[in-house]
């Protein structure tokens, strides 16, 4: 694309005004968004500070500044500070600048500071939040028949940021502007949906919707004795509908109990995060949000004259009353398609776009009601289409519209002509119309796959175009496609014993893969012998399961593994651990590299214990928290992703496999005890009771009528099916097992049975991808460790280090001799410990948190760790950190961990004089370290920055 269409023409040049720009898939939306961000701040009186560009990921932001340089005056150092970013990294830097007391305004004795992080993670996230709810728990009894219900307290964690992406938040005794109103829900519109549903079908012939879905009322259900039986729920024999009176019989019920318990995990919750001085990026938006609703002056202050909003269908509520609140004009332009929008389960409101006018009106009206926020007109509303597709064949364009009108389900019932009415077909620009449209189906589906691959690969009726030309398909081409991840990992898995080419790309269970669980299973060796370690250790070493169950029987444990236990034994730190167990087994180093960031990004401390770190793995591999994966670049092998991951990518063959039923859609839904949905509000599934002296988890007959009245989220399946045929641009391939789900029965495609016939592919055509994993780049401060400055070999070249268990058992003595005083030590490291510290006549404070955030090649770097001894005089402050080591071999190592506590120290205490020193348990000796300053900090860090670059490429 070289010059702009008359559709891109037409929004490039209109600069004024609210738009609404439908952009269908292909039709060059960055392009467009870019130009005309280039010609808005080419204007004699805009600089690129007035223009507020907003888009969903930081490489989005990355590519579309490198795009708006080439077309305007401004170079990539001018543009370097320019407000093109995520709203997460938006909120991030206002908090940052004005936040400072953003807590108080919904009664929080806390403050936002340079060094407070972003958790990026949410594995690391749920494992705060189970320490949080372990406190909470105990200190609220009056709610312990909620905490009963509720099978998982993680759940809570996706209720409070699911409240905190519609704009509900909890002040010290009540809600955030009036925000309670959405937990109670809207009777009227829910009674709208009720008398819908409710509607007799065939002229009053049959029965209606609701009435036939209430048909399994009590099915595998255990209600309170007071439930209504089945006849009073759905009416009579012979009736065609639910009576009347049951929508505000099933509405009305008293939640306020419900409400409290939410409030106060709620608050509380932002207040130990606060305490912990981390944040989420629900959190991030929340207190932005809180700032410039209750700061008239900032708010006026910070607004730009332009706003734009790149794939708009995938914003919350709060980021489009954010958007509101930051636009000083009502030069507003949001650009998406609502056929596009996957991601409801990251809180994206598709009507946000699909009901862009009436959702506009209602949020400057709750905005503007006690002072008006809000103060540009939000009329006249222009309407822009783009329809030239630069992507697909015309065929291809065609053919996806049907998955917007196919049922996805048996039960599955679809408004065809409301959804036709919006959908705005596209137009191909396509030199060739040569597309093959086909579903192939075995119940061997991995190698009828992989047989399809290959028959694709080098066949004429598969051309693919390049450059308006027509050349033969390579492995490169093709991409397969999935609604879930484990059919692509299963397909990767039998791909290699084949010898074909093939990457998968996207988010992977990081605790899931190979390298974790050996990683996972040493460190239960080496904590305590544990059979479950040895069992998986063995099965790698190719033991049969009667072999392995002898050893564990005899406990004869090979002589190389218990040598290399022992080796594994004298390394002090877990990096060291982890690093040796992947180099014995010929993993790639990114593996390592990427445990070891996440390992340490929730345990910041000087000292990881194994204990802590087999929790954490063992947690991830629960959760199936993911990481992205990518494969080597320059390769010519088959790409595997799921269709989330391809979103906003092309392929010129897809074939998109797993058309199977309960996996595409899923089968299952939220079976979370607490849920929040519109228009019901707040409600709880499962409630604990006494029910006659036999206490029991209930099912809430309430809560399940209400859900069969709510939409089962199929539109959105739908919608991750066009995603998935858009990807195409020249053919599209459906693979399906035994079991073929609806939308492949109910597309117009024939499904032909495919033979697997997979040949030994030859290796020397083509080179096998290896899987890399690549950590994420956070929208707040990028997070560190004084460890990342730290080099392991120091540790690893030790011949009597004493190990981390030692240390972990050290320091603990060191931390409840502090706290608690009466404890005896056991041995001589601990009793220099007790010398030292009776020694010390100020006070003590062990275990403190420490941040130092710095700036690093132009970026925001936190350093966190945690302070082992802080010795506070009325004059001075000493730093005092405990090691183990027998000798001081890592004492140039030390130095960089004491330096960052330091100037953390110096500036917590800037009137008194801050010392930092080692004591050496072993021997009870002290030892003075003369910290680096802080640009010699900031050059280390820049150093590892780059050299992890590296590794990654």
């Amino acid at each position: 694309m070289t010059a702009p269409n008359d559709q891109q023409q037409d929004l490039i040049d209109s600069k004024q005004g609210i738009h609404v720009v439908d952009a269908g898939a292909g039709t060059g939306k960055t392009f467009t968004v870019t130009r005309r961000y280039a010609e808005i701040v080419d204007q004699d009186d805009v600089e690129p500070e007035d223009v507020l560009l907003v888009t969903f990921t930081n490489n989005a932001a990355t590519e579309m500044k490198d795009r708006i340089v080439a077309h305007c005056d401004y170079g990539m150092r001018e543009l370097s500070d320019a407000p093109i970013q995520t709203f997460h990294s938006l909120c991030h830097d206002i908090l940052m600048e004005h936040g400072f007391e953003a807590p108080t305004l919904l009664g929080i004795d806390d403050r936002i500071t340079g060094s407070t992080r972003v958790l990026e993670d949410e594995n690391v996230e749920k494992t705060q939040f189970r320490e949080f709810i372990r406190r909470f728990s105990d200190d609220h009894p009056e709610y312990d028949d909620f905490f009963r219900a509720v099978e998982e307290p993680v759940e809570l964690l996706g209720l409070i940021n699911q409240l905190a992406a519609k704009g509900v938040f909890p002040t010290a005794d009540s809600w955030y502007r009036n925000g309670e109103r959405h937990l109670d829900g809207d009777f009227d519109a829910f009674r709208a949906i009720f008398d819908e549903l409710n509607q007799p079908r065939n002229d009053g012939n049959k029965q209606s919707k609701l009435r036939s879905k209430l048909g399994g009322y009590g099915n595998d259900k255990c209600y309170l004795p007071d439930a209504p039986d089945e006849d009073e729920i759905r009416g009579g024999w012979g009736e065609k509908q639910v009576p009347d009176g049951v929508a505000q019989l099933v509405f009305d019920e008293q939640r306020e109990d419900l409400k409290n318990f939410v409030h106060d995990v709620y608050h509380e919750y932002l207040e130990f995060a606060l305490s912990r001085n981390y944040l989420n990026f629900s959190f991030l938006q929340l207190f932005a949000f809180v700032l410039l609703c209750d700061d008239h002056r900032l708010r006026d202050d910070v607004a730009f004259e332009y706003v734009m909003i790149d794939e708009f269908q995938d914003s919350s509520e709060i980021q489009f009353k954010l958007a509101l609140l930051l636009g000083d004009t009502n030069n507003v332009c949001v650009v998406g398609d609502w056929k596009q929008s996957i991601y409801s389960f990251q809180y994206a409101a598709v009507e946000n776009i699909t009901k862009f006018e009436s959702r506009l009106d209602r949020f400057v009206d709750e905005l503007n009601e006690d002072h008006e926020r809000v103060s540009w007109a939000t009329r006249p509303i222009i309407d822009i289409e783009l329809v030239e597709n630069y992507r697909s064949t015309q065929d291809i364009l065609d053919f996806s519209e049907h998955s917007l009108v196919t049922p996805a389900a048996s039960t599955d019932d679809v408004d065809e002509a409301a959804v036709q009415d919006r959908i705005v077909s596209l137009s191909s620009n396509a030199a060739h119309e040569n597309s093959r449209i086909e579903a192939i189906q075995h119940e061997d589906e991995h190698e009828a796959v992989l047989t399809k691959i290959q028959e694709i690969v080098g066949n004429d009726a598969y051309q693919v175009e390049e450059d308006d030309e027509l050349r033969l398909p390579e492995y490169g081409d093709i991409a397969v496609l999935t609604r879930t991840r484990d059919f692509g990992r299963e397909l990767l898995s039998v791909a290699e014993e084949y010898g074909l080419p093939m990457a998968y790309e996207g988010g992977i269970e990081l605790f899931r893969s190979d390298p974790a669980k050996l990683l996972l299973a040493w460190l239960r060796i080496l904590e305590s012998d544990a059979e479950r370690g040895w069992a998986v250790v063995l099965e790698e070493a190719g033991y049969t399961l009667d072999e392995v169950k002898h050893v564990l029987d005899t406990e004869a444990y090979p002589a190389n593994m218990q040598t290399f236990k022992s080796e594994l034994g004298t390394l002090e730190t877990v990096g060291g651990v982890a690093q040796r167990v992947f180099s014995q087994y010929d993993y790639d180093g990114a593996y390592a590299d990427v445990l070891l960031t996440t390992i340490q990004s929730v345990h910041s401390a000087t000292t990881l214990t194994r204990g802590d770190l087999i929790r954490f793995i063992e947690r991830g591999i629960e959760d199936g928290s993911t990481h992205e994966v990518h494969a080597s670049a320059g390769v010519n092998s088959v790409t595997v992703q799921t269709i989330h991951a391809a979103k906003g990518l092309e392929h010129p063959i897809v074939v998109l496999a797993n058309m199977n039923s309960h996996c595409f859609p899923p089968s299952g839904g939220n079976s979370n005890a607490i849920t929040f949905d519109d228009p019901i509000g707040l409600r709880q599934r499962k409630l604990y009771a006494d029910d006659h002296g036999y206490p029991h988890i209930h099912d809430n007959w309430r809560s399940d009528v209400l859900r069969k009245c709510l939409p089962r989220g199929y539109d959105e399946e739908r919608r991750l099916l066009y995603v998935a045929m858009t990807r195409a641009e020249s053919h599209l391939v459906f693979a399906a097992g035994e079991n073929p789900n609806t939308f492949i029965e109910e597309l117009p495609v024939d499904l032909e049975e495919l033979e697997p016939d997979v040949q030994e592919a030859d290796i020397s055509e083509t080179t096998q991808a290896h899987l890399q994993i690549a950590v994420p780049t956070p929208d707040g401060p990028v997070g560190h460790s004084p460890h990342t400055l730290m080099r392991d070999d120091v540790f690893e070249d030790v011949d009597d280090g004493r190990g981390t268990a030692f240390g972990t058992q050290t320091h603990e003595f060191a931390e409840r001799y502090v706290l608690e005083g009466d404890i005896d030590p056991s041995n001589d490291d601990e009793r220099h410990l007790k010398s030292l510290i009776d020694s010390l006549d100020g006070e003590l404070r062990v275990e403190e948190d420490a941040y130092l955030p710095l700036t690093v090649d132009g970026e925001q770097v936190t350093i966190s760790g945690i302070i082992d001894l802080v010795h506070i005089r009325p004059d001075s402050v000493e730093i005092i950190d405990f090691k183990t080591d027998l000798g001081r071999h890592a004492e140039g190592e030390y130095r960089k961990q004491l330096s960052v506590y330091y100037h953390v120290l110096n500036e917590w205490f800037s009137g008194r004089e801050v010392t930092a020193e080692i004591f050496y348990t072993a021997q009870g000796v002290r030892v003075d370290i003369d910290p680096l300053s802080k640009p010699d900090l900031v050059a280390l860090i820049s150093q590892e920055q780059r050299s992890e670059a590296s590794i990654l490429e």
